[in-house]
Order: C-alpha cells, then sequence, then structure tokens
C-alpha cells in the first residue's frame, strides 16, 4: 500500500462530496488533502468525471507543483494548491469551485456583505475578494500566481486565513481550505450558502444595511470564542 494512501482516500471522499452538496457541475472544481510531514497533497486528476474517480486515481503532488506518484495529469490549479500549501504549513485541505452563487459575487468583483448571523456564524467580516489579476500576472504562470493573488490580498487586507477560511478572486471564483480535506469542503459548502442568502438580500432590499457588531460579535463567539456554548 502506498505511503500516501490516507491522504488519497481523504482527497477521494471529499471530492466527491462536491456534486452532492450541488457545489460543481460536470469537472468544475477539484479537492486536495495535504501531509505536510510528507511535504506533497493529494488531488483530483484533471478532466476526469466525478463517477470515474477512486482513490487510487488521486494524484500526488509536492508543494512545488511536481507530480510525485499518479498516472494521470493532476488538476490544472494544481500548483495554486501547492502555492497556498507551501505558505500556510497549518492548513491540510484545500477546495476550488465555480459554485453558483459564490462565482457571480466574484465575476461581480464584490466581497459578499455580513448582511445576517448566518454569515457572523463563520465570519465577523465581509467574504473577501482579491481584485482580478493583472495582464502580466495572467500572462506568466496563472495558476501559481492565483495563489500569490489570494495570499497577497490577505496581507493587503490584514486577514488571517485560520480566521477567514475562504476567499473569492475576482471574475474567476471561490477558494476555501481548512485543517482538513473535509474541512475546506464544508466551508466551501458555508459559502455557497452565504452567497445565495446575501444575493437575495439584495434582491429583496438593495439598501439592506450590513449586521450590527454586537450580533456579529454575539454569534461568532457563541460558536468559537472562549467561553462558546453552541454544540454540545
Amino acid at each position: 500500500m502506498s505511503k500516501y494512501q490516507y491522504i488519497k482516500q481523504s482527497a477521494y471522499e471529499a471530492n466527491m462530496q462536491l456534486p452532492k452538496l450541488n457545489l460543481v457541475l460536470f469537472t468544475f472544481g477539484n479537492v486536495s488533502a495535504a501531509d505536510h510531514d510528507l511535504g506533497v497533497f493529494a488531488i483530483k486528476p484533471s478532466g476526469v468525471p466525478y463517477e470515474y474517480l477512486s482513490p487510487e486515481k488521486m494524484v500526488i503532488v509536492d508543494f512545488d507543483g511536481n507530480t510525485i506518484e499518479g498516472d494521470l495529469r493532476p488538476s490544472s490549479d494544481t500548483k495554486t494548491h501547492a502555492v497556498l500549501y507551501k505558505h500556510w504549513s497549518d492548513i491540510n485541505g484545500i477546495v476550488h469551485t465555480h459554485s453558483t452563487y459564490a462565482t457571480a459575487w466574484a465575476q461581480s468583483q464584490r466581497c459578499i456583505p455580513i448582511f445576517g448571523t448566518t454569515h457572523a456564524d463563520y465570519l465577523t467580516v465581509d467574504v473577501p475578494c482579491a481584485p482580478p489579476m493583472n495582464d502580466e500576472m495572467i500572462q506568466g504562470n496563472y495558476e501559481y500566481q492565483t495563489g500569490f493573488q489570494i495570499m497577497d490580498h490577505f496581507e493587503k487586507k490584514g486577514l488571517d486565513h485560520k480566521e477567514v477560511e475562504m476567499v473569492l478572486v475576482g471574475n474567476h471564483a471561490p477558494f476555501s481550505w481548512g485543517k482538513s480535506a473535509e474541512k475546506a469542503v464544508y466551508n466551501s459548502a458555508v459559502l455557497e450558502a452565504v452567497a445565495h442568502m446575501a444575493y437575495l438580500t439584495e434582491q429583496i432590499n438593495p439598501q439592506a444595511k450590513r449586521l450590527q457588531d454586537s450580533l456579529i460579535k454575539k454569534h461568532f463567539e457563541r460558536k468559537h470564542g472562549p467561553d462558546s456554548y453552541y454544540g454540545q
């Protein structure tokens, strides 16, 4: 058995959740699962329909984007995953989708406003939207530069990737991450739900106001604060 079997299994199971959660159409998405001790991650092969996936078809790649094990080409977004893993050593799962509502906000080049308590259960800020990539970066190593596009935006805005585990890439689509591939998928589903709710909110009331600070603090801290009391 391959020493990478468990991350292959993790990546496979996480990828199979994307169509179940209606986060992907056809092959529009990918999940990876990393092992920082081994310096590698497992990722979906490029362009393979989800119904044909298996743990054995996951491709093992190092944090420089080189294929270490596997007969298939890795996802076209592999270098973005590699950059994020190389620089953010505390994440072990990354998801990229083109889910409808999150992608619509990305295409609109807009952050998702924190309108309600559902959003505040997970974030204390708007979902960030990184600006579109400039021409020089696009014409260079595009997928590699996408990773830096995300990281540079977080640095510029003073955001902590351990607290804000999701981003929109302007004119492109969403990425999410977490301590595991499973958690990254969870965050991707939350992002799509929040994006959908925010879209509907603006349709119902174009002048809708952001959630007041006291409610943001209350809802986030009851789940994540030192005195959290949500759940068992």
